[in-house]
């Protein structure tokens, strides 16, 4: 989704910061490349750089020599990415960085961004407030201009705890409010809550990309290679991957269905994660918050309820509470 939005605007190129095992994230990511006409490369780093030092680390690929800016995703939190408007507010504003931030209930367990109303201008930071200081804090969404990487030295850096507030204090950082929703995807509840979010602003602003039919209820995304057997009932808050095979007679609701996996005839899974090239078996029942692995087979008639599978496992038997299964 995120390079999705990133190719609209103009990026020609999305640069990942990973520390382990980039050839599986690249190989995963080669479909997007030919898709969507984009170059994905990979910044390795060999030892944990924080949220600012793979910057640095990836300076060579970030500065071209143009000045322009350059975009900054946290990969696990999800929006509508307005990102057109993020550009035309950095270029209006003159400052050195621009921050999305968006609005929540509960500031106190995050920190907060305390910024100029009238003009967006970042003032200061304040960790988890003890008194309202204000109701906004950072969504991970940010946009860059180059003269930025000069803050940053590479080794172990925080990019919201050092470099933000050395760019704040000098009047050069700028927030815009997030509109729309937002979700930090990085926890399996929270990312099946970001699914029912995102398929919701699908169905006010691209309808045609949802599914349809007798057999759909509520908001679902099915890739088209998908395959749905007869008398299925899918939905609300469905989203199925490429080469999956659901059978006749399953029942899904709330779940993630990821690539290559079998659903067999007359199974249910409501509220969990099913990993790529799973199989799950005949009248098998999966709920409560259960994410199986990568190539995780669940045998015929099998109930589990909740739970962690790791990758490649048989489960023979029923898992009657939440574990962690090695």
């Amino acid at each position: 989704m995120q390079i999705e939005a990133l190719k609209e605007v103009g990026v020609t190129e999305v640069v990942l910061a990973i520390n382990y095992q980039p050839e599986i994230m690249l190989n995963f990511l080669k479909d997007f490349e030919d898709k969507l006409g984009i170059t994905i490369t990979c910044s390795q780093e060999t030892e944990p750089l924080g949220t600012a030092g793979p910057l640095a680390l990836a300076r060579d690929k970030l500065v071209d020599g143009s000045g322009e800016p350059f975009f900054v995703l946290n990969s696990d939190v999800i929006s509508e990415y307005p990102f057109s408007e993020l550009i035309k507010f950095h270029k209006s504003h003159g400052g050195e960085a621009t921050i999305m931030v968006t609005k929540v209930d509960e500031p106190s367990k995050y920190g907060v961004v305390v910024m100029e109303e009238a003009t967006g201008m970042v003032e200061r930071f304040v960790e988890k407030p003890k008194i309202f200081v204000g109701n906004k804090i950072n969504a991970g969404i940010y946009l860059l201009n180059p003269s930025v990487l000069d803050r940053i030295e590479l080794k172990p850096t925080s990019i919201e705890k050092e470099i933000f507030p050395q760019i704040a204090a000098d009047e050069k950082l700028y927030a815009m409010v997030l509109p729309g929703f937002w979700m930090d995807v990085g926890q399996p509840r929270d990312y099946i809550t970001g699914l029912r979010l995102y398929l919701g602003s699908l169905r006010k602003k691209s309808a045609d990309r949802l599914a349809t039919g007798a057999h759909i209820v509520g908001n679902v995304l099915v890739h088209e290679s998908a395959k749905i057997g007869e008398g299925c009932l899918i939905g609300p808050d469905v989203a199925i991957g490429p080469g999956c095979i659901v059978e006749d007679g399953v029942r899904l609701s709330r779940c993630t269905v990821m690539r290559g996996v079998r659903i067999k005839k007359h199974a249910c899974i409501s509220n969990s994660i099913i990993g790529w090239h799973s199989t799950v078996g005949q009248w098998a029942r999966i709920e409560n918050m259960t994410i199986l692995g990568e190539d995780v087979h669940i045998r015929d008639e099998v109930y589990t309820n909740g739970g962690v599978v790791l990758p490649h496992k048989e489960i023979k038997s029923s898992i009657l509470k939440p574990e962690i299964v090695m």
